[in-house]
């Protein structure tokens, strides 16, 4: 028999022995184990460090799961607490020694301006026996908001929106509002003083850098703030005087020196995520292939790409045979040109449901798994096979609402958003490509 018959042969046995469960309920299975997995009330725990003997404990964070993670602390911490944390609007927990803030993302405010500045005043004049635990997820770069010197909070305002809508990749991102910022590049830590510091991050991003999470309020960088002017000259945005002259100041220097008592962890990430879902997956009968935890670029272009690989598998059984699962995470980006409504998960699927043109027996779901997928009300959507179909039948056409960017539109039309709310989690995107067994014999 040959190599393709056998695996054909393999798959249909597999396939017999997978459980009778729809697609859709197979890919909402596969994303709730993913979410599950990286819950800060199960992966913060682990990490806690010593209370101090006769210190202060001092809890400040900010991200998206900050307000999760405080929760975390508060049911596992023996001891003295107290402390800030700011997260996004919505995304609060129910804490009683830790004050929740909540703050405007992806583009700042006052009142996470107002948090920052708390948060520094909290960790002053701490001494060598005391503790500050940081707490830190995706999000923070926006929640912490406070500005340099000679940089006002409209200026960091406006320039944080064009690098949102000009697409630019979250590593080069950080670096500007690492360098705009009054806490961010471990100025954080600089602030603590003497204290000892222990940083838990939770990682939204490609490659897991505690650096770039929230831009690293406790951890120093490399970059300088003309890494951060040329990146804004790069993509022709526009730098007003005042921000020009702070970054081009000649004491412009790296971010801030590491304090030798601080303590970094990363203990979520994508590939935890991925990991989970991947185990769902094979209960459920599929086999997974974890394409990458850190794929990044336009949204469309991966959707391109991911409708390439899932046409491979059903077509000629490779790199492997249905029913099978594709999975990815990562942060891709969306370049704005048109005028409608979405995030880059849902921009993602339109473009992928345009690469498969109706192909047979492919479903996805591709969500945020923060739960809101860039500033709608949803995490992400749902593809199936006829996507393409039921969007003609309304008058839908999926080119144009690809070329507007309006991909949210297109999948309300539809009824096939997810809406989770917050999930008080963060590790970027999730996508998962299921492929139904194919008859290739």
């Amino acid at each position: 028999m040959s190599t393709a018959a056998t695996n054909i042969q393999f798959a249909r046995s597999r396939a017999a022995l997978a459980p009778r469960r729809a697609p859709e309920e197979c890919l909402n299975a596969v994303f709730a184990a993913a979410l599950a997995a990286v819950d800060p009330l199960i992966v913060v725990p682990p990490f806690l460090p010593t209370p101090p003997l006769n210190g202060r404990t001092v809890v400040v964070g900010a991200g998206k799961a900050a307000a999760r993670m405080a929760e975390a602390v508060e049911a596992h911490w023996d001891g003295e607490l107290e402390g800030l944390v700011v997260t996004r609007y919505g995304h609060g927990s129910a804490c009683r020694r830790i004050e929740v803030v909540e703050a405007g993302h992806p583009v700042p405010d006052e009142a996470g301006a107002d948090a920052a500045r708390r948060i520094l005043d909290l960790v002053s004049g701490l001494g060598p026996g005391d503790l500050v635990l940081c707490l830190i997820s995706g999000g923070g770069s926006s929640l912490l908001s406070m500005p340099r010197p000679g940089v006002t909070l409209a200026e960091k305002r406006a320039i944080n929106r064009a690098l949102l809508v000009n697409g630019v990749p979250i590593g080069e991102m950080n670096c500007v509002r690492r360098h705009l910022s009054a806490i961010k590049g471990g100025r954080l830590a600089e602030a603590c003083g003497p204290a000892r510091i222990v940083t838990l991050v939770l990682s939204d991003v490609p490659g897991d850098d505690p650096a770039v999470v929230a831009s690293g309020p406790t951890i120093p960088d490399a970059s300088t703030s003309a890494d951060a002017l040329a990146i804004l000259e790069r993509y022709g945005i526009d730098v007003p005087p005042a921000v020009r002259a702070a970054l081009s100041a000649p004491s412009a220097r790296p971010t801030a020196a590491p304090n030798v008592a601080n303590r970094v962890v990363v203990v979520a990430t994508a590939q935890h995520a991925l990991e989970a879902a991947a185990a769902k997956a094979r209960d459920l009968g599929l086999a997974p292939l974890i394409l990458s935890n850190r794929i990044e670029g336009e949204a469309r272009d991966v959707g391109a790409v991911h409708a390439a690989i899932a046409r491979q598998v059903r077509d000629f059984g490779q790199p492997l045979s249905g029913p099978a699962l594709l999975l990815s995470g990562g942060e891709t980006t969306v370049s704005v040109r048109g005028k409608g409504r979405g995030g880059r998960n849902v921009e993602f699927l339109l473009a992928l449901a345009a690469g498969l043109d109706g192909c047979a027996g492919i479903h996805a779901l591709a969500c945020d798994t923060d739960g809101i997928d860039g500033s709608e009300d949803n995490a992400g959507a749902l593809l199936r096979p006829d996507t393409l179909a039921r969007a003609k039948a309304l008058g839908l056409d999926a080119g144009a609402h690809l070329q507007d960017n309006d991909a949210y539109s297109f999948f309300e039309r539809l009824g096939d958003l997810i809406v989770t709310g917050p999930t008080r989690t963060n590790v970027n995107d999730f996508r998962a490509v299921l492929i139904e067994a194919g008859d290739r014999a």
